[in-house]
């Protein structure tokens, strides 16, 4: 929970302090707008990546893995792209905090904000040591 809460605080300096530098974005408001904005990017953070999950998963099944000849190098060279698609789905529901002259600074912003992510991202596969009734040896799973 201080991990998420510390992101939060992060995301809304982003928003706050390091955006207004950036030619091309303006942000309008104060700290607490720049914690609404920051909730709202992590909501549409997680709803692009699951929409665009979803669809690679569609489309994989549909042409029986054929599509991942196309899926994979496209996840690998645009995986950047997913956090400047959440932050211009922010600047159009907040239009009077934040706005962007074109998808150039949006992606910009979304690179900071990747690397942001980056760093207070959680390891998902946290180790679990078992240990077997029977006295044998523990057992590590990831």
């Amino acid at each position: 929970m201080i991990r998420y809460m510390i992101r939060l605080v992060l995301i809304a300096s982003a928003f706050y302090f390091i955006f207004p530098m950036i030619h091309g974005i303006q942000f309008h408001g104060n700290f607490l707008h720049a914690l609404g904005a920051g909730i709202l990017f992590a909501f549409l953070g997680w709803v692009v990546e699951s929409l665009a999950i979803a669809i690679s998963a569609i489309v994989t099944i549909g042409t029986l893995g054929v599509a991942l000849l196309v899926l994979i190098p496209a996840w690998v060279l645009g995986f950047w792209l997913l956090p400047a698609v959440a932050l211009r789905y922010v600047a159009d529901i907040m239009p009077a905090t934040l706005s962007f002259t074109g998808w150039e600074p949006a992606i910009w912003g979304g690179l900071i904000m990747l690397c942001i992510g980056i760093v207070t991202g959680s390891n998902v596969h946290k180790q679990v040591i078992k240990i077997p009734a029977d006295g044998s040896p523990a057992v590590v799973s990831q």
